[in-house]
């Protein structure tokens, strides 16, 4: 791992998590490969992170708070774990809350009754026009 400090123009893309574009424009201007931006990007990102932990342990000690870094790593790593079965647990809560709030699902939902209706129509429409040219 080369310790090259990045350019400007894709340190802000990193901080602004357009890691994609950061990647690609390293690539181009250093002409490396993909794979070595990437490490270089997330070494980087690892860095900021480092200094955003270490401004919030300053933060806490002067306001005179306890922040144990170990609970804040377990809560970093239950958020991930929460993002990968982000539309599960959506989904579920989305149905916990339509259920406490004593909502309760049509049996026909409306999109098919929106379609049903388009296509009544669309028959009538065909119909009256079969007639009038026959």
């Amino acid at each position: 791992m080369s310790n090259k400090k990045l350019p400007k123009a894709v340190a802000i893309m990193v901080e602004k998590n357009n890691l994609v574009a950061a990647i690609k424009t390293l690539a181009e201007e250093e002409n490396i490969s993909m794979t070595e931006a990437k490490v270089r990007i997330d070494d980087y990102e690892a860095e900021i992170k480092a200094k955003q932990q270490q401004n919030i342990a300053k933060i806490a000690k002067k306001q005179g708070l306890q922040i144990d870094p170990i609970q804040n790593d377990a809560v970093q790593k239950d958020t991930i774990q929460n993002k990968t079965g982000g539309f599960e647990h959506l989904s579920s809560g989305l149905n916990n809350h339509l259920n406490d709030i004593g909502y309760k699902k049509p049996l026909i939902p409306r999109w098919v009754w929106r379609l049903s209706i388009i296509l009544v129509v669309m028959g009538i429409i065909f119909f009256a026009l079969w007639r009038l040219f026959i």
